[in-house]
């Protein structure tokens, strides 16, 4: 059940993805020679209006294919001679409809209920009590990061293990500043501030626009974070997700929420929708080869230069990308596979 649904769901996500390039494509007046869910072989096919529309056998993945990696034709619909500022917008769609696929989601999700930083109990003996926070009092701040739902306070903590917090929070239209030093939970394994979110509260339609549009910054800045620590060295590239790992973490949330119903099934899947959509619009923007973004780089350079990068030197630089990312991802899926098999 866990790849079954793993699959539906990223397989959604990556058709959001390839249908805002394949719009804006048309959008734009360029022609589109193939619009593809899956990959490998053909099980079905129609073409209309110049456009082959594909489903393929596996059904991971998908593609929009627009002769953008050809040299142009005479054609005036060619992908190549179109503006700049067109093609940008075309290479950019993919990514910014993984983001808007994920605010869709999170206003739902949050329509059902939304956390506010709102402390509702402070543990003994914990930094927070001993700082005076209180029930009812509500995070404005760590650090330099301003706090909008209580999820980015777990994570704030997660990522600054060991380090002493700056935390300012309001009391009766008042803000306050306090410092304080995370207390180690040998239980847990890690060290904690000693404080409970109030739950989740149901939203009107306001509310759930705002809070919704929290969700997705969190996990947008959730996985800017992620990528910083793994960058610089605070996170292991062993601890690289892939395929394998995201079909055993739906797994996991489907056997654990199943018990609950179907409701609380769908909602936790939701959620991790959401993050799947985030994550692949911002893995998608990196100045990558191969990449969306690695696209745009080369659209803003010739944008700027007013000549277009010759083709096949931009071709080599995205067939190295592939190869990398080729390695990575089995690298990724050896991870997957013995942390998850063994």
């Amino acid at each position: 059940m866990g790849i079954i649904l793993a699959i539906l769901i990223f397989s959604f996500i990556v058709f959001f993805h390839e249908l805002g390039h394949f719009l804006l494509a048309k959008k734009n007046g360029i022609d589109v020679d193939e619009f593809a869910i899956g990959m490998g072989p053909v099980l079905y096919s129609r073409e209309y209006k110049g456009t082959r529309y594909a489903v393929r056998i596996f059904p991971i993945g998908g593609f929009c294919a627009m002769g953008e990696d050809e040299e142009a034709t005479d054609s005036p619909n060619n992908f190549n001679n179109k503006s700049v500022w067109a093609r940008i917008s075309v290479i950019a769609a993919g990514p910014v409809f993984n983001f808007i696929l994920a605010f869709v989601f999170a206003i739902i999700l949050t329509m059902i209920g939304y956390d506010r930083p709102v402390i509702s109990g402070v543990e003994e003996g914990y930094p927070a009590d001993e700082a005076g926070l209180m029930e009812g009092d509500r995070i404005e701040k760590m650090g330099d990061k301003k706090i909008r739902i209580f999820r980015e306070i777990s994570i704030y903590n997660q990522f600054h293990q060991g380090e002493d917090v700056e935390i300012t929070y309001s009391r009766d239209g008042e803000e306050h500043t306090v410092t304080l030093s995370p207390k180690e939970d040998k239980e847990l394994g890690y060290s904690r501030l000693g404080i409970t979110s109030e739950g989740y509260r149901k939203a009107d339609v306001l509310k759930s626009v705002q809070y919704g549009a929290y969700s997705v910054n969190y996990w947008i800045s959730t996985t800017l974070e992620s990528l910083k620590m793994l960058v610089t060295g605070k996170v292991s590239f062993n601890n690289l997700t892939g395929p394998v790992g995201i079909v055993d973490v739906v797994e996991d949330t489907y056997q654990e929420s199943k018990s609950y119903g179907n409701f609380v099934v769908l909602v936790e899947l939701l959620n991790i929708a959401i993050m799947l959509s985030a994550n692949l619009g911002v893995m998608n923007l990196l100045p990558l080869p191969a990449l969306d973004g690695g696209r745009l780089v080369f659209l803003f350079v010739e944008a700027v230069r007013r000549k277009r990068v010759p083709p096949e030197k931009e071709g080599y630089v995205h067939m190295i990308g592939i190869a990398l990312l080729m390695v990575l991802t089995v690298f990724v899926m050896y991870n997957d596979i013995r942390r998850v098999f063994f």
